[in-house]
């Protein structure tokens, strides 16, 4: 099974979209979760709004503190081009940075782009791990 974490800063908008569709795609052939080193103390609502467009609701989800004990539960650690990596302690695991735009902030048609890059790159990632 493959297992991976996505981080960002806040986990409040690219990685969990990030884990929602790992989720939903990998037909549950792996995992995926999601933290921050800076958590928010919610998911955007703009990001919860563009999901649910794709018949995904990730309204329930709460961002959470990367921890140790999380990387030691996953297989690969995908930054979402934050700098997350700088702090992430995951030198001793596969570790890919996606330099996707943080869409905090930003209007619902950037965000929906943001969502659509994520999902793309989500898919292949997939197809090149097997799942």
């Amino acid at each position: 099974m493959n297992n991976v974490l996505f981080v960002c800063v806040h986990n409040a908008g690219r990685s969990q979209m990030a884990e929602a569709f790992y989720n939903k795609l990998s037909k549950g052939h792996g995992k995926a979760i999601s933290a921050g080193t800076n958590p928010a103390s919610a998911v955007g609502p703009t990001v919860v709004k563009v999901m649910k467009e794709v018949d995904i609701d990730i309204s329930g989800k709460k961002p959470k503190l990367l921890t140790p004990d999380l990387i030691d539960e996953v297989n690969l650690v995908v930054t979402m081009g934050c700098d997350a990596e700088v702090v992430c302690p995951a030198s001793w695991i596969d570790t890919r940075d996606w330099q996707v735009e943080d869409p905090k902030d930003k209007s619902i048609e950037k965000v929906r782009e943001i969502r659509d890059e994520i999902r793309a790159r989500v898919i292949e990632l997939l197809n090149r791990i097997g799942s």
